[in-house]
């Protein structure tokens, strides 16, 4: 099993902005778990949790959201502007044990 912690580090004032969106765009996607704002630590930081059974499961979502299928056309146009919102990011991935 991995977890997948998509981070990003967004502009002042536009961290709930952008979970909301991630909540309303990914709500059909059993994959990800949470949605998480920043309580203590760094400000303006939102938290996409995902959950995979292995990094082959993960690659085989990631290939398919790089195809032009209908649910990703719909993903892309609800999505359109959000890089707007933040200022960087990265990806980081666990093996639970």
């Amino acid at each position: 099993m991995i977890i997948v912690h998509e981070i990003f580090v967004c502009k002042p004032g536009n961290a709930s902005k952008l979970a909301t969106l991630f909540k309303e765009v990914m709500a059909d996607s059993p994959e990800f778990v949470n949605i998480m704002t920043d309580m203590t630590g760094e400000f303006n930081r939102v938290i996409i949790q995902s959950k995979y059974e292995n990094l082959t499961a993960y690659e085989e979502r990631f290939k398919n959201y790089m195809e032009d299928s209908e649910e990703v056309k719909k993903m892309k146009e609800k999505m359109q502007g959000y890089h707007d919102l933040y200022l960087s990011g990265k990806r980081e991935i666990f093996k639970i044990w």
